[in-house]
């Protein structure tokens, strides 16, 4: 079957940065709703009308990935407001954030504790990989329709291209 804009994918992959740097690697498959929110724009498009078995190998532009980066999404607050056990690396929902941040930050991003101060926190709301080139090798692995539930979902629930707020994420974490 060869892949379409409703179909299920299971894809292993290498992704890496311009400079051959290890970003992420997929060796078990995972599956991915194509039409739906699982995958980048240009992942789905460089996928249509291939079939399992195929290899692709391609590069992303910041635009075509995850965005450039934005220095009006770095903010710095007041490290007394965050838990004690604050480590850099721990991310933090924009609509949660604790009772003092400043309120100029956008509630609709996740932000990434970058520097911790004696007196301040560095929190980016810039998704980690924005601003840099990428280049994937990927193995479609396996091809299938998708369930009406599926599509109705729009998602397998594999988020693996979008931050999720998580208590601490260590901050040589993959995005898997």
């Amino acid at each position: 079957m060869k892949i379409n804009p409703h179909c299920v994918v299971g894809l292993s992959w290498t992704l890496k940065d311009t400079l051959g740097d290890i970003l992420d690697e997929l060796d078990e498959p995972v599956e991915f709703l194509l039409g739906g929110d699982d995958l980048l724009a240009k992942i789905e498009q460089q996928l249509q009308g291939h079939e399992a078995g195929d290899q692709l190998a391609f590069q992303m532009e910041p635009e075509e990935a995850f965005g450039d980066y934005d220095e009006n999404l770095v903010f710095l607050e007041k490290r007394v407001i965050f838990p004690a056990e604050l480590e850099e690396g721990m991310t933090f929902d924009g609509a949660a954030l604790p009772t003092g941040a400043s309120q100029d930050t956008p509630k609709d991003k996740i932000y990434t504790v970058t520097e911790i101060y004696p007196e301040h926190v560095v929190l980016d709301g810039n998704h980690p990989l924005a601003g840099i080139a990428l280049r994937l090798s990927l193995k479609v692995e396996s091809v299938r329709e998708a369930t009406e539930a599926e599509v109705g979902q729009g998602s397998l629930g594999t988020g693996f291209f979008k931050l999720e707020p998580l208590d601490s994420l260590p901050p040589d974490a993959t995005l898997h």
